[in-house]
């Protein structure tokens, strides 16, 4: 969870999307909702108008806070493992159950932190993606960068997306071993595809493009 200090809060979304982030806020918060539509059709000089002009309404100072949802980094970090060559064998969007998410972190469960983190997986939905490539586990693992997204260097997926110690935006395997027995908990038969990438051959070379064409 984050922490916001402000006692005025102007929320550009729904309310439980801001519940969602930060819990329910305390009644010394004043919570103010204006929705904004998501779609490109709104991603104009009319909304950009409309909120200033709620702004001034509600005669907001600087020591309130501002927040907006929206604008996700889902294809953006997709986008990261495609460019260094890597394949995505599958990819599929879910709700993490109570069951699956004590499953997945097990080794978590008794730490203080649990409920937040299991708070935050089950936020919104997430992408479950198989990727292979040569040595993909560890491939994938310098692209995600330390768990501790502050040390995390920038370049890599948790260094340019996240400040969190906890919650890191991205999850990756850390052994082969343990990547099996995840794409088992994710993906079902028939989920998983074996296919020729057009760019194979350009990314790997002699003996390396062979075993992953």
């Amino acid at each position: 969870m984050y922490t916001v200090r402000s006692e005025r809060i102007f929320n550009l979304s729904e309310r439980n999307s801001f519940e969602n982030s930060f819990g329910t806020p305390s009644d010394k918060i004043n919570l103010l909702t204006n929705k904004v539509y998501s779609g490109e059709e709104f991603k104009n000089f009319e909304t950009y108008t409309s909120i200033l002009e709620k702004c001034f309404e509600l005669k907001l100072e600087r020591k309130d806070a501002i927040i907006a949802f929206g604008g996700g980094i889902i294809g953006d970090i997709i986008t990261r493992f495609e460019r260094k060559g890597l394949r995505f064998a599958g990819m599929k969007m879910l709700f993490m159950t109570d069951e699956l998410v004590a499953e997945h972190y097990a080794h978590l469960v008794e730490r203080p932190f649990f409920p937040y983190l299991k708070a935050s997986m089950q936020a919104a939905p997430i992408i479950a993606c198989c990727i292979e490539g040569a040595e993909a586990v560890d491939t994938v693992r310098l692209l995600v960068g330390a768990t501790n997204s502050r040390k995390a260097l920038p370049g890599t997926i948790r260094g340019d997306f996240s400040m969190s110690g906890e919650q890191n935006v991205v999850h990756a395997s850390d052994s082969v071993e343990n990547a099996l027995i995840e794409i088992d908990r994710f993906f079902a038969p028939g989920e998983l595809f074996d296919y020729e990438s057009a760019v194979t051959r350009f990314e790997y070379g002699g003996e390396e493009s062979q075993k992953f064409m």
